[in-house]
Parts: structure tokens; C-alpha cells; sequence
């Protein structure tokens, strides 16, 4: 009997005519928001995260991730220090840094649907698509890095629990 390989499902897309609503993450967007929760949890001590500790830590590209960084900053997300001890850190506190903020910074704002074939079906197929964005965009917009921080520590914290 042939084993059968399992490959790893490609982000699920909702088409809009041509143009796409992504119900996952790129992974740039996600590249970046992992960078942005390591970074969440020094904000309070006033630290900083250089590229390459980030890149080394959660097995990124360095170039790719300084890329993102760097549109990060210009947004006002980020903001960098020079200097042998410099590097990133949140501009803000986790809690006023909204997902939409983020996602809009590295994706750009959606573009407008397209307009849909007369038929009905394609008139209820466009319904769903508007609402799956519309319900995206809030969800977005209600999230914060400090949740995604909150997630992640208590993630963590039942984790370690389990292994004790």
C-alpha cells in the first residue's frame, strides 16, 4: 500500500471575481504580527528586539523580516533605535495597536468588490463575501496586539503547566 502524503492546505480564499477575501493570514502578515507579540511582551520594560533575534527566534528570513519592520515603522507601528544596543520596539502600548492597523499597513485596504454576474446565485454568493469582510474587518478592528499578547501568555502558561 502507497503512503499517502498529507501536503499542507494553502491559505482558503474567498474569490471575489478576481480579487480575493483571505480569510487567513499572508505570511507576511503573519511574519509580522509574531515579530509584533515578541515584541508586546518588553514593551512594558522599555526594551528593544533586534531583526536578527526575532529572524533567529521564530525562523524567519532576516531580510524579509527587516522588509516588514521597516513598513512597520513608517506606518508609526514601530519605531527604531540605532546604535549596537538598537532595534525595534512598539511605538505605542500593545493595547492601541489594532490588527486592522496592521493588516492595512502590510496588505493595503481590501478593494471593493467587484460588481457580480445578475444571476441570483452569484447575487447571494456576493452577499456572503461582503459579509465574510465585513465581519473580518470588525474583527480586526476589536483586536489588539495586548490580546494577541494575553493569548500567547496563556497559551504558554498551560503549556508548561502540562508539562510539569
Amino acid at each position: 500500500m502507497a503512503e499517502a502524503r498529507h501536503a499542507r492546505a494553502p491559505a482558503v480564499t474567498i474569490p471575489t471575481s478576481e480579487v480575493g477575501i483571505a480569510v487567513t493570514f499572508s505570511a507576511k502578515t503573519q511574519y509580522a504580527l509574531v515579530s509584533l507579540i515578541e515584541l508586546a511582551a518588553i514593551h512594558g520594560q522599555g526594551g528593544v528586539l533586534q531583526v536578527g533575534e526575532i529572524a533567529q527566534r521564530q525562523s524567519i528570513p532576516d531580510r524579509y523580516l527587516e522588509q516588514m519592520l521597516t513598513s512597520l515603522r513608517r506606518a508609526q507601528i514601530l519605531r527604531s533605535q540605532r546604535g549596537p544596543k538598537g532595534g525595534y520596539q512598539l511605538a505605542r502600548p500593545p493595547a492601541q495597536v489594532k490588527l486592522a492597523e496592521v493588516v492595512s499597513c502590510l496588505e493595503g485596504d481590501p478593494a471593493p468588490p467587484e460588481p457580480s454576474r445578475q444571476s441570483a446565485e452569484f447575487q447571494v454568493l456576493a452577499s456572503l463575501e461582503e459579509e465574510l469582510a465585513q465581519t473580518r474587518q470588525r474583527l480586526l478592528q476589536e483586536t489588539t496586539l495586548q490580546d494577541l499578547l494575553d493569548q500567547r501568555n496563556s497559551l504558554a502558561q498551560s503549556q508548561v503547566m502540562y508539562f510539569i
